[in-house]
């Protein structure tokens, strides 16, 4: 995935599928993995050190600009504060770039292609005189698919990663959550006085809490996290050249501004990559929000809900094909595109009759046993315990390598299932909706609970689902999407999906199955929930593109062998 993280190969063609060979730096790293784990011990992770912060939304979204208009916008009964994106906008960068000469976009995984593409293209088209160079593991296999979108030695603008790093004024910091967590003290040595540290996650800030350490003082510290997988990044970007751009909502976080232009680097930095939209965040609710996110309905819930239904739909007397329509297609293919564009509320108000009760019996069931799991993933990550799981996982990696998920029943049937796919008769099966829709609401709620503002909330747990993960699994599968997403959250999904599989199989279809009484007070709640405004005023947000994951790119989606 990241570069640092495991080596990696693409996608080279319609007819060859590349292999990854290696899944970690173990092996080539500068600081071993172990005197990272020797500075994670014990005592960093005593309740005292780690007890959960409370995130203050009335904290966040009050930011100025003096550079791009700064816009209010009314999140259910919050007033929040954006910057709304587009092409329109790039003649602004030089301003906002001002003393960035030098960029370094350090790794080639997930992100970072589609980031130093979409960058290096803004820039240029802008009229900036900055150089945006990629910094790679020396040996790396990933130099020559840079090589091959443009990247070169021999224009400088391609070489050793701590070579990058000490020329950048701009250090993108791209690389595998786990590998930064091993690198962090080597990084931040070799960046030059005065350059700025840029990431895509809040993952380092809650790993250096954990250890008590944190960021130089002497350096700008800004985050700039698109809300989707790198490759919807620059697909949206390329098809929405034409319509003033379009891409994946990002959020932005100014965590030490010593320069005094840090929230401005930011923003044109959102601009930069094609964001419709940028919304203020912290590091740490980031990593709060993100970590969390996608071990629910992003990614581990989506997992766990498809695997239960498909076996319950067999024991009701369907096929196996059948059974993975009503599941798995009914999620990617019917239930996600009425929210992208309508909202949440759309899908049970687009239902009647017998439909709309077996939605309402599904609700009810499945929302408290998925918000129980949810609120234990949720405790987990705050506490920092989810965030050692990853290190303690990377550093188990070369003992036992993680495997592949799509060999099981349920996803060798989908294989077949979308190669006979009738994309204009998908069924939106209303007991599918209600497991999934309860699911979704259990994590918004989780999160509002917790103080986070609605533009992340809703970001994290509608827009990423539905506009960037859930088109990729439609096309390629959920497994897919699992075997081959980010370590971190590879990691969570594994461990989380189980979880979900098993308490709704044995708690909620139970309940149904029983006849227990649909409890009307949480689908009042679910009726007159305020997160369905803030849903639709995203929808108005967005971008009238809608992604095409199967047309060309110039990112490659990673596949592991």
């Amino acid at each position: 995935e990241e570069e640092g993280g495991r080596e990696s190969s693409r996608e080279r063609g319609a007819s060859t599928q590349a292999t990854t060979t290696s899944l970690f730096f173990l092996t080539n790293m500068k600081l071993p993995f172990a005197v990272a784990l020797l500075a994670a011990s014990a005592a960093a992770f005593t309740p005292s050190a780690v007890a959960p912060r409370t995130v203050s939304a009335s904290s966040l979204n009050s930011f100025a600009s003096d550079i791009f208009e700064v816009r209010d916008v009314e999140f259910a009964d919050t007033k929040e504060q954006i910057v709304k994106g587009g092409r329109d906008l790039f003649p602004l960068l030089p301003k906002a770039f001002e003393g960035i000469k030098e960029v370094g976009v350090i790794g080639w995984g997930s992100q970072a292609p589609a980031q130093a593409q979409n960058l290096r293209d803004s820039l240029d088209e802008a009229g900036c005189d900055v150089k945006v160079r990629i910094g790679l593991r020396e040996g790396s296999s990933s130099f020559e698919e840079a090589r091959e979108v443009g990247f070169s030695e021999d224009a400088d603008t391609l070489g050793e990663m701590f070579d990058i790093i000490k020329k950048s004024d701009l250090v993108m910091l791209l690389i595998s959550d786990a590998a930064q967590a091993a690198l962090y003290k080597e990084i931040f040595a070799a960046m030059k006085p005065g350059a700025t540290l840029g990431l895509s996650h809040g993952f380092l800030l809650g790993y250096l809490d954990s250890i008590g350490e944190s960021f130089p003082e002497d350096m700008d510290v800004i985050a700039v996290c698109p809300k989707g997988m790198g490759p919807s990044v620059r697909r949206l970007y390329e098809q929405g050249k034409e319509v003033n751009g379009a891409g994946i909502n990002a959020s932005f976080a100014v965590h030490q501004d010593k320069s005094g232009k840090a929230t401005e680097l930011a923003l044109g930095w959102g601009v930069a990559l094609g964001s419709p939209f940028m919304f203020e965040t912290s590091l740490s609710s980031e990593y709060r929000s993100d970590i969390y996110g996608e071990r629910g309905i992003l990614l581990g819930a989506v997992h766990g809900i498809v695997e239960s239904l498909y076996r319950r739909y067999q024991r009701q007397g369907m096929s196996p094909e059948q059974a993975f329509v009503e599941s798995s297609e009914s999620i990617t293919g019917n239930i996600v595109k009425t929210i992208s564009t309508q909202g949440i509320k759309a899908v049970y108000e687009g239902l009647s009759g017998d439909d709309k009760e077996v939605f309402k019996q599904a609700y009810s069931a499945s929302y408290l046993p998925s918000k129980e799991i949810l609120q234990e993933i949720y405790d987990e990550v705050s506490s920092g315990n989810e965030i050692r799981t990853v290190i303690m996982h990377g550093k188990r990696i070369n003992k036992f390598p993680v495997g592949k998920i799509d060999g099981t029943d349920t996803w060798q049937v989908g294989e077949k299932v979308r190669a006979e796919r009738d994309e204009e008769n998908i069924p939106l099966n209303p007991f599918t909706a209600g497991v999934y829709v309860a699911t979704m609401m259990a994590q918004i709620d989780v999160l509002l609970e917790a103080g986070h503002p609605y533009s992340e909330v809703v970001n994290e747990s509608v827009i990423e689902a539905v506009d960037s993960l859930c088109p990729y699994m439609h096309y390629r599968g959920v497994a897919f999407m699992v075997d081959n997403c980010s370590f971190t959250a590879k990691t969570g999904s594994r461990k989380w999906a189980p979880r979900f599989d098993y308490i709704l199989d044995q708690l909620a279809y139970t309940a149904v199955d029983n006849g227990k009484p649909v409890n009307e007070d949480l689908i009042s709640a679910f009726e007159n929930h305020k997160v369905h405004a803030a849903v639709e005023e995203c929808c108005k947000l967005r971008p009238t593109v809608d992604i095409s994951v199967g047309s060309s790119s110039s990112t490659k989606e990673i596949v592991i062998e």
